[in-house]
Order: C-alpha cells, then sequence, then structure tokens
C-alpha cells in the first residue's frame, strides 16, 4: 500500500511539473560569480580596469539577453576586498597584487551595481565570512591587515587559514566590514556562503581549543558550542542588515544536506556530509528563527543520485523554508566537459528547473558564470525562448515593510502600428519605481499573473509599443525596489473600458 501511495504521488508530482507554466510572473533567476581565483571574473588577474568592467558587462548582456533578473558577486573572497575598504586590501586576483587597486583605479562594487540597476537586475553582494588565507604559508596582506594584527584569531587547516568563528572579536570585525558595504553601497541583498566552519578533511584538525576553553562559558560540548558561534554570527549579521537599511535583504547558501535522517527523523533521505554535523550550521534553526529573507541551498546532485537525490532534497528544503524565499542552487558546472549521463545533455538540469517549479520555489541560482562559457550553447537557448522566456520579476518580500506604490495614471496614444503610454505617478515620495508594462490582445481579459502578458520593464515613465495589434489593451504597475506591485492603472486602448 505504502508503495502504491509513493508511487501515486510521484505521478502527480509528474503531472504538476508538466502543468508548470514554462515562465511564471515572479522567479529570481541569478547566477553566481565567483572571484577566488579568477573562477568567473575577472578572467585573470591584472587586466586593466577598462578590461575587467568589458568582462563584466559582456556578463551582465548575456544574463539579462537569456532572462536572468540577478547576479550574486563573490565582493570578499578571502579577507580581501573588490570595493575601496577601509578594512582589508584590495584583492589580487584585480590587479594581480595584493592591496593595489586596479588602474586606472575605479571601484568594481560601484560599477556593478550601477550597471545592475541599469537593467532592472538586483546585485546581491556575496561574502566569505571566515577565509582568511587561501594558502597558510603565504599571506600576501599589508601589516595593518587582520592577518598580521591578530594571529589569535586565525586558525591553519588543511592548508588554508580562517578566522576562528568562537572567537567574539574576530566575529565582530568579520560584521563591521559586512556592514561597511551594506552602509556605503546601494546592494540589494547581503548573500553568505556554504562556508562557516571548514569541510572536514580526514586526519586533520581544526584547533580552536584555545577559543573553546576561553569562551565556552556555559559548558556545551564542542559541537554545540561551534554550533552557538555560528548562530550568534547570523543573528547578529540578520539584525544589524536590518537595523541599516531594512530593505537589504540577507540570504545564505549553505550545502545541500542540513541532516541525514539516519541521525535525525527531521532530516532528508540522504547520506553525505550535512550542514548541521558537519559544518555546524543550523539552516534549519535559522529559518524557524526567521534570520534569513532566502535560503538558497546547493542542489547539486541530479535526480536518482544514490546518496543525496535532487527530487528528495528539493521537497525537504521546501517543507522547511517557512515563509521565507526559497531559490534552488543548480550545479551548471556539472556540464562542464561531463562525458556520460546525466550531465551530458541539457536533459537533467532542464528537469531540475521544472522540479523546481513544481514545489513552488522562489528562484534558481545557477554555479557558476563561466560554466556558461564551457558548454554547448544548448542551455543557453532553453533558458532564452522557453524557461525564461517572459520577462520575471523577484518574489516579494512581504515581511519587510514598505508602503505599497500608487497606482499609474495612464495615458494612450496610437499612431498606425505604434502606441505611446505616459503615466504619472505620486510625486510625494522621494523613491525610485520600476513600472511593468501590460499588453492584453483583444478579447484576452486582464490579468496581471500571465508573464507572457508583460512587454517591458522600465524606470521610464513611458513606452512606445512597435507591435501593438488592433484593439490590444494596455496596464502599467508600479514596483517599489522590493518589487512590491501597486494596483493596476487605468485601462487604455481602443477597447478600454
Amino acid at each position: 500500500m505504502r508503495r502504491i501511495f509513493l508511487i501515486s504521488v510521484l505521478l502527480l508530482w509528474t503531472l504538476c511539473a508538466l502543468a508548470q507554466p514554462a515562465s511564471p510572473k515572479r522567479e529570481l533567476r541569478a547566477v553566481w560569480i565567483a572571484t577566488v581565483g579568477n573562477i568567473d571574473w575577472p578572467s585573470k588577474p591584472g587586466l586593466s580596469a577598462q578590461q575587467q568592467q568589458q568582462e563584466f558587462l559582456t556578463q551582465l548582456n548575456f544574463l539579462q539577453r537569456h532572462g536572468f533578473n540577478a547576479v550574486i558577486v563573490q565582493v570578499r573572497a578571502a579577507a580581501d576586498a573588490f570595493y575601496a575598504s577601509p578594512y582589508e586590501p584590495w584583492s589580487r586576483y584585480l590587479s594581480g597584487k595584493q592591496d593595489e587597486p586596479p588602474f586606472p583605479k575605479y571601484d568594481p562594487l560601484e560599477f556593478m551595481v550601477n550597471e545592475c540597476h541599469k537593467r532592472n537586475m538586483e546585485f546581491h553582494a556575496w561574502f566569505n565570512p571566515y577565509r582568511a588565507l587561501v594558502n597558510s604559508s603565504n599571506n600576501p596582506n599589508p601589516p595593518q591587515h587582520a592577518t598580521r594584527q591578530h594571529p589569535d584569531w586565525i586558525i591553519p587547516y588543511a592548508g588554508k587559514s580562517y578566522f576562528d568563528p568562537g572567537s567574539p572579536a574576530a566575529r565582530e570585525y568579520i560584521l563591521k566590514v559586512i556592514l561597511d558595504v551594506v552602509d556605503r553601497y546601494d546592494i540589494d541583498a547581503v548573500h553568505i556562503d556554504d562556508y562557516f566552519y571548514p569541510y572536514k578533511v580526514p586526519g586533520k584538525t581544526f584547533n580552536d581549543n584555545a577559543s573553546y576553553k576561553k569562551y565556552n562559558s556555559r559548558g556545551m560540548s564542542l559541537d554545540d558550542w561551534r554550533r552557538n558561534n555560528v548562530n550568534l554570527f547570523v543573528s547578529q549579521l540578520h539584525h544589524n542588515i536590518k537595523k541599516q537599511k531594512p530593505w537589504v535583504k540577507f540570504g545564505i547558501s549553505p550545502f545541500g544536506i542540513w541532516r541525514n535522517a539516519g541521525r535525525d527523523p527531521e532530516g532528508s533521505a540522504t547520506n553525505g556530509t550535512a550542514c548541521y554535523d558537519d559544518l555546524y550550521s543550523d539552516v534549519k534553526l535559522w529559518m524557524e528563527q526567521k534570520w534569513l529573507d532566502y535560503v538558497a541551498p546547493q542542489l547539486y546532485w541530479e535526480h536518482g543520485h544514490r546518496l543525496a537525490a535532487y527530487e528528495v532534497l528539493l521537497p525537504w528544503w521546501k517543507q522547511h523554508s517557512g515563509n521565507r524565499q526559497l531559490f534552488i542552487g543548480l550545479g551548471l558546472y556539472r556540464m562542464a566537459g561531463a562525458p556520460k549521463a546525466p550531465w551530458n545533455s541539457t536533459n537533467e538540469i532542464l528537469k531540475q528547473i521544472r522540479s523546481a517549479r513544481a514545489q513552488n520555489a522562489d528562484g534558481l541560482i545557477f554555479y557558476s558564470m563561466s560554466s556558461f562559457y564551457k558548454i554547448k550553447p544548448d542551455l543557453a537557448d532553453s533558458l532564452q525562448n522557453k524557461y525564461f522566456g517572459h520577462i520575471a520579476i523577484p518574489p516579494a518580500t512581504p515581511w519587510i515593510e514598505l508602503p505599497t506604490p500608487a497606482a499609474p495614471a495612464l495615458k494612450f496614444r496610437s499612431s498606425g502600428s505604434k502606441v505611446r503610454l505616459d503615466w504619472e505617478i505620486d510625486k510625494t515620495k522621494k523613491t525610485t519605481l520600476r513600472f511593468l508594462v501590460y499588453r492584453f490582445e483583444a478579447g484576452k481579459d486582464i490579468d496581471l499573473e500571465q508573464s507572457s502578458q508583460i512587454i517591458a520593464l522600465t524606470t521610464q515613465q513611458s513606452f512606445t509599443d512597435e507591435e501593438a495589434t488592433e484593439g490590444c489593451r494596455y496596464v502599467v504597475t508600479a514596483l517599489d525596489r522590493l518589487w512590491n506591485e501597486s494596483a493596476a492603472s487605468n485601462i487604455v486602448g481602443a477597447q478600454a473600458d
């Protein structure tokens, strides 16, 4: 009987996946752009400022053309900075030398944020909080850097060095670095990856005994104490981001397994490295406590994987994400040079997109940008022409309170096959708005949930439709920076009510 029930559930899920709209109206469509080791950008250290900018624009234009609406860019890879920081040195992945700015000097973070916003794309600033040195035997940092001024904060492990998560002073320093960016740059979100305590290496010990003895006043076990250290960091970062700029979102992309069911009945039916037990990251608690605005688990395994199947993990994360946003991390890199199925074609990753939509996930994030250039264009073509074929906006965050924009007042002029739309908005509120322009063919109902009816996303207060058809009608809505949508404008057109 149980087997029949499970088969029925799987069949129902498959039918739901097939019934999903090809392109939902609200969906984060993002890509990770890694800078450590020049994985994605810049392509190599030492490029001129103009070359760096052109490479980023090429990537951004590619993403915009293929339907993406956000980027997640690593701006602090290893206690360095891809921006003008008062605390940490310019990253050597820019100039080739740590603490040396790009030439001619510019601020890459400011440049990237501005270019994203020009394209109505979100910019999520990605921080690696605890990685201090990518090579323990080589410290390229200047004398005033934290790794030199505070060696008691630093723990070498398996060839790399990390800030000690158990040191309150080290945590305060990292918070200060991140909140400085929140304060000075117009980012849309702070994004933290999966590196809290480092991944375990057989035969190696993460030697935090000194801080464990010094700061374990509650007498916790080593594992519980480590988890508490990470919990403190996450909760403090969330609190301070919201205190500073309530509209800046906070998201984390954890390893794809919270706990295995073999160790905890609340865990997933998997058997692998786990956030809770191996990385000391209790992501489930963070979601329950609402310390995150979104969670983006890295589900880099295929359907049917023997240890961590995609179809097992996806519903687990959906079930435990609460009322926060769930973005699914997809392992695009698995396709690069894959010699055999399931990763040697687009079939698996497109199936993963359909499955995520069937589970009502709020978005998709691909790892990583350079992988698009290492595989055939088939996937990008499928995204552009079908899966991301219509304009989509990121999901709203109703728990972050902002006044909903007023509906625009719309005017209509036609000249042959062209239609000119102009609209007015409430000018008493000084805030940047975006606008969605909807077009409905003759006989179509006014339905603002259909992405296929959106023909433009713009910051302008006018739009010319050069593909108007006889009898079509138009509606415009306003969007605030958190993508809250106003009521519809008045309806205009040849057959307007």
